[in-house]
């Protein structure tokens, strides 16, 4: 996941210098539209742009930003495909993927687009230029970026065995690995501890059964002395009245 944010905020960064140069994006657009007789219909795929720059781009600066727009579509594409070894996917993750991919299909209509607030790039659009050229090519990138940031922002509530790394090992492996250390280690020769109530109930048991034992005895020695009383003793020759 640390590599997805990673490739995320780069994207993120190249955007914002695209952003900056987005009246030069147009220009260059305006130029390799004039130069291939294409002015009717609307800028509305990857592909279109692609082939203007290709076949109809004749300055190093149109070829330039409409390069730029191409690598970040690229990129945005790869990242797509990162995250699919991220997520094992659900019915939520899946969709937002899906979408993903086709917006950034190079043949996908991309006319009827919008990127709403907070993006303004259409709002720097003349009405003209919004409504029946521009608005669908300069909304896929920031619509994109809404999308992969919405599938990060549900897969990080996920529980940590439903994500796997970027190399595609489980991390559930590697919650097992100490359970299975544990499993393996020798085991110790000390005997188990007794609890503490069973430690006492013993030895009160021991304490009653000497209580009782020399109660035995005391019985026992009283009764033998009580049994073999003696008389005083009398001088020799001279009887007892």
């Amino acid at each position: 996941m640390n590599e997805v944010k990673e490739a995320l905020r780069n994207i993120e960064r190249n955007y914002r210098l695209f952003v900056q140069q987005q009246f030069t994006f147009i220009g260059a657009l305006q130029h390799t539209r004039e130069n291939a007789h294409d002015m009717i219909r609307p800028v509305a795929t990857i592909g279109q742009v692609q082939a203007y720059m290709d076949h109809h781009c004749n300055n190093s600066t149109d070829r330039r930003i409409l390069n730029m727009f191409l690598n970040i579509c690229h990129d945005l594409s790869m990242l797509c495909q990162k995250l699919e070894t991220v997520h094992a996917g659900n019915n939520i993750t899946d969709g937002i993927l899906e979408r993903c991919k086709l917006l950034l299909s190079h043949s996908n209509d991309l006319s009827a687009i919008r990127a709403t607030y907070p993006h303004d790039v259409v709002n720097h659009l003349s009405c003209d230029e919004a409504r029946n050229h521009y608005g669908g090519v300069v909304s896929l990138i920031p619509v994109v970026l809404d999308c992969v940031k919405e599938w990060v922002a549900y897969s990080e509530k996920l529980p940590r065995h439903m994500l796997y790394n970027v190399s595609g090992g489980s991390v559930l492996s590697e919650n097992r690995a100490p359970q299975d250390a544990t499993a393996r280690a020798p085991i110790s020769q000390t005997p188990p501890s007794v609890p503490l109530e069973a430690q006492t109930s013993t030895s009160n048991k021991d304490n009653a059964l000497v209580q009782e034992s020399k109660n035995v005895w005391k019985k026992n020695d009283i009764e033998g002395n009580s049994g073999k009383r003696k008389d005083p003793w009398k001088p020799p020759g001279r009887h007892a009245f």
